[in-house]
């Protein structure tokens, strides 16, 4: 029987969508003359290569009236400036928003080629790390959905963050090849190249008309040339732009010393531009790591406002309308030095006076802060930023001085607060604190979930906030419903089609029809019989990659996302060593059958996230190959995170893990991508959990541990965490076993100094959240065993998810922040 076109192949507006004979000339048009291959021996990467370039000639006609369209109506444009854009593979996002799917499968189909294994061949653009990168790909996508003018501006890595393989349980960094077959999506553009400056000295000069102003004399220079990238919006709605800059030498070669014999020596300046965009955020354990991640940041927002300012005086003419027409968004602080270069750029190349550049700066930036944690909150020693960008630090300075006289004079603060509003640290080194440099440069600051934001009025900006009380508000963060529902559960997106309609694939919001559906036993069993087969899907991938059977009839119970101690795997793995206890020790008792999943990379020099991945491992290796365990629990480390992998993984979780330390993650979108997947979360009352406990209900939602405010009266009152162990027999014979070595023969003392840290600090509060950890899975148990109730919570997920859209998220930033959208003048 052919397969019935899933709903998501709706036709574009306008024309007539092509046939599939169509798209059939088009692609083998594309294979011979700019592929360069015969159909006869052609192989997978060169068909992967022509469909590409097929598709893209059906988006470029869209990319190009789209900024047509801009300049003529002269409409406000968004540039939002991230270090990382996590944009996985864009073929299929692109042929399901442009309505192609079925004419191009039926196409390949015709050419004896398959449209799955194509999608599956193309790499993943390895240019973020986790959450920060995949939300911004997700603001993009929702940005030409919404059909607001933007671009986005990052890094083109070279091979981004590392590929993670497994070497006897312990991560292994390897370099992520993703441009080794080229990259068809993107365009070179030459003729936006900028001229970048490192070092140097700064010099005062007069002017004919008297004036003296600062001019910063690099003596190492670079350029930034640009590398387009189209991103296309729901429909074809808009295509908006992702710019990626990649970092040359002025001269390649320098043949004086080439051919005086030094010919490594030639090639030095190529290395040092090479070394700025070859990898996402290079180990900065070292001085030289400190300056080069320094480099690359400067390099991408220098860059950046370049290219915006150019744009901007090019439609105007003037920069006097700089907040009118353009909002810049800075996506964390690794781009929070453009308020020190914007300055520079209009005092000192465009002869602004200050204190209008200081306003035309704060009117046109706005920082989303996405940490509470102070590791995560950039500073650089000054004596760095003195040495390297001499003229930036000195703007610092300046604003600094203004900062604090207006805190003092305007304000009253005591002496204390003055510290703390400062943008120099003056504690343990002098260091320049850049999450302050980009509160008090925009005009906006943003938190990313309710109560993010308001643990950042009272935490790590409390004094900014009472400085500027109106400047600090809350945009949940959300994900795009094409990629992380549409197009990684099909089967599950036909289903709710044929049950409600197709009206939720331009308003997701309509899923609350699904609500009347929940539960009724038809839709609970069609409901669950989607889940099955995707976790039948997963079960294949792990027996591929581990050579691990796994029964899709357990529940699958799910935690991917970076490792980090705050996001507690560590409490995850150790509950799974308790529940291996648990099962050898009371073998007539009947047990949930569990497969627990886990997958994300750790920072290279995050020693301790590295160990637990090993403790992962270890763990794996001795349950699955107990025979006592009688296949009740599996568990199983998935390597090489990434967006591709968490597309499989998503649609066939169970049991979503969402239990950070309360208080400490600012939002967090797994859990979202999990919820519209029909998975039922299990969590802290942290991050945007807690607006998820609102939108789905008490009862479809299992909740445990701490408050945010009960973990830092722990925290204060210096509570020692060993007596909550003692209390607790199940954790303390898990803890045992652990650091004992039971899981690792080969070194037993491998584990004892991170168990040990349960038992003198516990800053996580692992061992004290872990009785209502094991208590909250029980009560997943008892859910889980109660089908008719499960399937209920899962469907009312899935229907409720529309709050996390984020459609949602960048309506709120484009009409509170930015000032752009549907409502501008055309």
């Amino acid at each position: 029987m052919p397969q019935k076109p899933l709903v998501t192949d709706a036709p574009i507006p306008g024309p007539g969508a092509p046939t599939a004979e169509a798209l059939q000339a088009e692609i083998l048009e594309r294979l011979i003359y700019s592929v360069g291959k015969d159909p006869v021996v052609a192989r997978p990467h060169d068909w992967l290569e022509a469909t590409i370039l097929a598709v893209r000639d059906r988006v470029m006609d869209r990319w190009m009236e789209s900024s047509r369209e801009t300049w003529r109506t002269s409409k406000k444009r968004v540039y939002y400036l991230s270090l990382e854009f996590l944009i996985g593979r864009l073929m299929r996002d692109a042929i399901s928003n442009i309505g192609l799917m079925e004419p191009v499968r039926q196409a390949l189909k015709n050419l004896k080629v398959d449209l799955g294994d194509l999608i599956n061949l193309e790499p993943d653009a390895a240019l973020g790390n986790g959450g920060l990168g995949r939300l911004a790909a997700c603001f993009l996508e929702s940005m030409s959905t919404l059909k607001i003018p933007a671009y986005g501006y990052g890094i083109r890595y070279v091979h981004g963050l590392f590929r993670q393989e497994m070497s006897e349980g312990w991560q292994v960094e390897l370099p992520e090849d993703w441009l080794a077959h080229g990259n068809p999506w993107e365009f070179e553009r030459r003729e936006s190249a900028y001229e970048i400056g490192f070092g140097g000295h700064v010099e005062p000069v007069t002017d004919p008309d008297g004036t003296v102003r600062q001019e910063w004399r690099p003596n190492d220079h670079l350029l930034a040339v640009a590398y387009d990238t189209p991103i296309v919006g729901w429909r074809g709605a808009r295509v908006n732009t992702l710019r990626l800059w990649s970092a040359q030498p002025i001269d390649p070669i320098l043949l004086d010393k080439f051919n005086s014999g030094d010919h490594i020596g030639a090639l030095e300046e190529s290395a040092r531009a090479g070394a700025i965009t070859r990898v996402l955020y290079p180990a900065d354990s070292t001085a030289a790591g400190q300056e080069l991640r320094l480099r690359q940041e400067f390099f991408f927002s220098s860059a950046s406002l370049q290219d915006i300012v150019r744009r901007h005086l090019q439609h105007y003419g003037d920069l006097g309308s700089l907040p009118d027409k353009v909002a810049i968004q800075l996506n964390d602080t690794h781009p929070a030095i453009s308020i020190a270069e914007m300055m520079r750029i209009l005092v000192d190349l465009n002869g602004l006076k200050w204190a209008e550049a200081w306003r035309l700066t704060r009117g046109t930036f706005g920082y989303t802060n996405h940490t509470l944690l102070p590791e995560a909150l950039e500073s650089w020693p000054v004596s760095l930023m003195e040495r390297l960008l001499p003229r930036h630090m000195q703007i610092i300075y300046q604003i600094n001085a203004d900062v604090l006289a207006e805190a003092r004079q305007r304000a009253r603060f005591s002496d204390a607060q003055i510290a703390s509003v400062s943008l120099i640290d003056e504690h343990g080194g002098r260091r320049v604190r850049m999450g302050q440099l980009a509160f008090v440069g925009s005009h906006s600051i943003n938190g990313v979930s309710a109560l993010h934001t308001e643990l950042m009025k009272q935490t790590v900006f409390a004094d900014l906030h009472k400085l500027y009380p109106e400047r600090i508000n809350n945009k949940t963060n959300g994900i795009t419903p094409r990629r992380w529902l549409m197009q990684c559960n099909p089967e599950l997106t036909r289903l709710i089609g044929d049950r409600i309609g197709p009206g939720f694939l331009d308003d997701i919001n309509l899923l609350k029809g699904l609500d009347a559906h929940a539960d009724d036993p038809t839709f609970q069993d069609q409901f669950a019989a989607v889940k099955f087969a995707n976790k039948e899907r997963l079960a294949r991938l792990i027996k591929t990659r581990l050579n691990v059977t796994v029964s899709p009839d357990a529940l699958f119970d799910v935690q991917i996302k970076r490792i980090h101690e705050y996001k507690r795997q560590l409490l995850n793995i150790i509950q799974a060593v308790a529940m291996y206890d648990e099962i050898r020790a009371h073998p007539e008792r009947d047990f949930v059958p569990r497969v627990k999943v886990f997958a994300g990379k750790a920072a290279p020099g995050y020693w301790n996230a590295k160990l637990i991945i090993k403790l992962i491992n270890d763990v794996a290796k001795v349950i699955n190959n107990d025979p006592a365990v009688r296949g009740l629990l599996k568990v199983v480390f998935l390597p090489n995170y990434n967006v591709s992998l968490a597309e499989m993984i998503v649609p066939a979780a169970d049991l979503s893990e969402q239990i950070s330390t309360a208080g400490m993650e600012a939002s967090g979108t797994g859990n979202m991508k999990f919820m519209a997947n029909g998975a039922v979360t299990i969590g802290t009352m942290d991050g945007a959990n807690v607006e998820m406990h609102k939108e789905v209900g008490a009862d479809n939602i299992v909740i445990f541990g701490m408050s945010a405010e009960e973990v830092n009266e722990k925290r204060a009152r210096g509570e020692v965490p060993r007596t909550a162990i003692d209390k607790s027999p199940r954790l303390k014979e898990a803890l045992e076993s652990v650091a004992s070595g039971v899981f690792s023969p080969d070194d037993p003392n491998r584990y004892r100094d991170l168990i040990g840290g349960l038992y003198d600090h516990d800053w996580f509060m692992v061992a004290r959240d872990f009785d209502a950890y094991e208590a909250a899975q029980e009560r997943v148990n008892e859910l889980w065993l109660d089908r008719k109730r499960w399937y209920g919570m899962a469907v009312r997920n899935t229907a409720r998810v529309g709050f996390f859209s984020s459609d949602r998220t960048i309506s709120q930033y484009a009409a509170e922040i930015w000032g752009v959208g549907e409502q501008q003048a055309s």
